[in-house]
């Protein structure tokens, strides 16, 4: 055990934050899925916590292989995981599951699935921070620069848009600050987001002509937002239901296990799974969270302040960004700040593919971490020889 603790390196309080995100989403996901287990095997509600801490486990397994390469090697890596998060992608519209009418899963052996969103999320982070670091000399110049980089952008955003509007915004949205970041020109940004907002446009009146049950999510995207407009209650139960678990749980909460809304929430243990944190942990429970995200992006931008080189920095604020910019987005739904969008709350909501892909994501930044913490071990050992020269 020394041994292995031994060899986990970066930032300490990254790896603190995780543990206790780790620690709540075992907790959080125990007590809400009550109801799925007594609806697919009989009450019996150790399957669902047994396969949690599975995934958690492989998660964390996961994050430590990820922080032991030197972070310049994730560079090349994913410059070839792009091609194949487009092929996955495209794949995923022949072969994939149609789950609510939306196809954006592939079965795997052993009646696993794979989102395939996930990989292409943080795959198109690590890009755009291999690019912007190798064009730092051409950004201002379109042709060169701009081009490269916003081209995998639109393609990887418009393959996501027809099943998944949500996770096609935001990712959209992460690449656009991290472009802005990379210091391009604020004139090919805002002509970029003018072409996203007309290929969306361009896709809403294609999906809206199509016969019914050809729409793909395009109804559910309409609904969700005209609900969320409106306001009625009777229109937007599962938010209704939200508010009422945040409602009830007061200053302190209800005490863990002790949910009442778990029986009526849709997808207590994913989508809404922040409403059932501050039902059972009440409003101190609920801060805790944002703050566990908060301080996540604090000490990414720590990292970013002492990386000497451009890649680092850009890897570590665009996956940070993103995981704290998707909790916000989750969080901002369960209290009605936003409409439903599906997304899950990273670390801490049930599912495979999106906690190991937020564990890989965590790694990378530990990797970046270790290494600064490495070169100014270097630099002290230095000083230290140069003092007693």
């Amino acid at each position: 055990m020394n041994h292995l603790l031994g060899k986990i390196k970066g930032d300490r309080i990254i790896w603190a934050v995780v543990l206790l995100l780790t620690l709540l989403s075992f907790l959080a996901v125990y007590s809400s899925t009550g109801t799925l287990a007594y609806k697919y095997h009989g009450g019996n509600t150790e399957y669902y916590m047994l396969k949690h801490v599975i995934i958690l486990i492989f998660g964390l397994l996961l994050m430590y292989l990820a922080h032991l390469p030197k972070y310049t090697y994730y560079s090349r890596v994913f410059q070839v995981a792009l091609y194949l998060a487009i092929a996955l992608l495209i794949l995923t519209y022949f072969i994939g599951l149609d789950i609510n009418r939306a196809t954006r899963l592939i079965r795997l052996p052993f009646n696993l699935t794979f989102q395939t969103s996930d990989i292409a999320k943080i795959t198109l982070i690590i890009y755009l921070a291999r690019v912007l670091t190798k064009k730092q000399d051409q950004i201002k110049d379109f042709r060169s620069a701009f081009v490269p980089i916003m081209l995998p952008v639109l393609i990887i955003t418009g393959l996501i848009l027809p099943a998944n509007f949500s996770t096609a915004a935001m990712l959209f949205v992460i690449s656009m600050v991290l472009i802005f970041i990379g210091r391009v020109r604020i004139r090919y940004i805002m002509g970029m987001i003018g072409i996203g907002i007309a290929i969306l446009a361009i896709v809403i009146l294609i999906l809206h002509n199509m016969p019914e049950g050809k729409q793909w999510r395009y109804v559910t995207w309409k609904n969700r937002i005209e609900n969320f407009m409106n306001g009625e209650s009777k229109d937007n139960y599962q938010v209704e239901q939200s508010k009422i678990a945040i409602a009830t749980g007061g200053i302190v909460g209800k005490m863990p296990g002790n949910s009442t809304q778990r029986n009526f929430l849709p997808h207590p243990y994913s989508d809404f799974i922040f409403a059932i944190i501050v039902e059972e942990y009440g409003l101190i429970g609920g801060v805790v969270v944002v703050l566990l995200y908060l301080v996540l992006l604090f000490r990414a931008v720590n990292i970013v302040t002492r990386a000497p080189g451009t890649f680092g920095s850009f890897l570590t604020i665009g996956v940070a960004f993103s995981l704290v910019f998707q909790a916000m987005i989750n969080m901002g739904v369960a209290v009605n700040l936003l409409p439903v969008t599906g997304q899950t709350l990273p670390l801490v909501s049930m599912g495979g593919t999106s906690i190991w892909f937020t564990s890989l994501a965590i790694g990378i930044i530990l990797s970046v971490s270790k290494e600064l913490d490495k070169r100014d071990c270097e630099q002290v050992n230095e000083a230290i020889e140069i003092a007693n020269a």
